[in-house]
């Protein structure tokens, strides 16, 4: 007869806590999966509006430098420039007398040039017109040069076009790449955030079973006290585990709120429906190659393609230090036509040659070591940077081989906890009947309890170490090794 009410007892429990475990679940949500999350970062998070703008930024960086290298057609002058005042005259008995002057002197000039990256230089065609009119005397008369082509060349100086040729494609190309491993960061913090947000959801379920399950065996442990089939000391023991149930929800849903709040921040979520993760399943097992890991890292990664501009800035540096020695020598050459007369035709009628040559130069006579003293320091500089480079490959190098074998490494890991999470959850099942029917103490209940949620808690671990170490592994070497194709946005 005893028994018989202790199992209408346990039945009603159970379906009361049913009953509670439903309420509980019930509520507006959102169900998200991992891919899902990883997606909205990418597309919503104002990381990768960041990023986008970056990257537009380095775009148009990159069309200014490529129209410099194109023909710049300009127009430049005075119109007008009018003069009325009185000037120094030297007359011919040597005195000085101030004659007043009006005038107006305009110009425009039309040029085209273009650079020579290889020289340093530049060409150009030139069209000027210039118009001189004396108030004071009413005379009007002209001044131009239909057509004249000139070359200027520096000397013996640091050309900066050669470098830019050189440095500035290597930086675009980076600015791609440095796009593409954004996005893959963003995915990997994404993934922290999607964790750390499960790992409460996960904690809260478990708080809100153990409470429920607490509450169903203290009931029981009354009945069972009045049976004389427990002692007062196992009694006080459940009432204490009800407690500490009841302290851990507090605390899971607390954690709940401030891990929700930080994904929810990251992606730019402003639904105010709450978020319910899924607990994802790691992907088909597969193969890295740690050459072929290697071979990607270094033809996508953004860090690679500055090794290369890090050099070649630290050896442009010494060929400034070098050609920035105080010697300075420019070479101009202009060939054409020009003419003048008193109406804007007489220009063109039967122009006359006009040629134009000049070399300029300026050098210092003591400079006390100056020049010698920069050349040095960026020959210096340019040795620590070629240290720093190889040092720097010698890490990246070395963060490949750690991710690849700690992706294998996770992979059985993963399979191992999720084994023992379900031995873990089969032996609580166990545990639990057996003290319904008095057959095991409340201290190996405590510890079944203890070892189920531990392993519950190690399973979720053991997903989020895994994760991240194949979002890490994308990252480093922007390449999806499932897929086998480079990663590109």
């Amino acid at each position: 007869m005893k028994n018989k009410n202790l199992n209408k007892l346990l039945s009603r429990c159970l379906l009361i806590a049913c009953c509670l475990w439903s309420l509980i679940a019930v509520g507006q949500s959102r169900r998200l999966g991992l891919g899902e999350v990883v997606v909205l970062a990418k597309s919503n998070s104002i990381a990768s509006k960041q990023a986008s703008t970056s990257k537009e930024t380095a775009y148009w960086r990159w069309r200014t430098y490529r129209s410099d290298y194109k023909p710049q057609l300009a127009m430049d002058g005075q119109l007008p420039s009018f003069t009325r005042s009185f000037i120094e005259v030297r007359q011919p008995d040597g005195n000085i007398a101030f004659n007043p002057v009006s005038f107006n002197n305009s110009a425009v000039n039309v040029s085209l040039t273009q650079r020579i990256a290889n020289t340093g230089g530049s060409i150009f065609l030139q069209h000027q017109f210039q118009r001189f009119d004396d108030f004071a005397r009413n005379n009007t008369l002209y001044n131009g040069i239909p057509l004249a082509v000139g070359w200027e060349q520096p000397l013996l100086k640091f050309n900066s076009f050669k470098w830019e040729k050189q440095i500035e494609p290597l930086r675009y190309a980076e600015s791609g790449q440095q796009f593409n491993e954004s996005m893959e960061e963003i995915a990997l913090v994404a993934v922290g955030y999607y964790f750390e947000l499960l790992l409460t959801q996960v904690n809260l379920q478990i708080a809100q079973k153990n409470l429920i399950s607490n509450d169903t065996l203290y009931k029981i442990a009354l009945h069972k006290l009045e049976l004389g089939k427990i002692s007062q000391n196992d009694l006080l023991q459940l009432r204490l585990g009800t407690l500490n149930a009841r302290k851990d929800l507090a605390a899971a849903e607390q954690g709940l709120e401030v891990a929700s709040l930080q994904l929810r921040t990251f992606l730019g979520y402003r639904d105010e429906e709450k978020l319910d993760l899924e607990i994802p399943q790691p992907g088909p097992p597969f193969q890295v190659d740690v050459q072929k890991a290697l071979q990607e890292a270094f033809a996508n990664r953004p860090n690679a393609t500055a090794f290369r501009r890090r050099l070649l800035e630290a050896a442009r540096d010494v060929d400034k230090a070098k050609g920035d020695n105080g010697f300075n020598a420019a070479l101009s050459l202009a060939f054409g036509l020009s003419n003048r007369g008193t109406q804007p035709g007489d220009i063109y009628r039967n122009p006359q040659d006009r040629e134009f040559a000049q070399v300029t130069f300026s050098m210092p006579l003591v400079d006390w070591g100056r020049s010698k003293s920069r050349t040095q320091t960026a020959k210096a500089n340019f040795q620590l940077t070629q240290q720093t480079v190889e040092q720097d490959k010698l890490a990246f190098e070395q963060a490949i081989f750690t991710q690849v074998s700690l992706v294998g490494m996770l992979q059985r890991q993963v399979k191992l906890t999720e084994e023992v999470d379900q031995v873990a959850a089969m032996r609580f099942q166990i545990a639990q009947d057996r003290f319904i029917l008095s057959d095991l103490s409340i201290t190996d209940l405590s510890i079944a309890i203890q070892e189920k949620d531990r392993a519950k808690r190690d399973y979720i671990i053991a997903l989020r170490d895994y994760w991240r170490a194949y979002y890490a592994l994308r990252w480093l070497t922007l390449y999806d090794f499932e897929k086998n194709q480079k990663i590109a946005y």
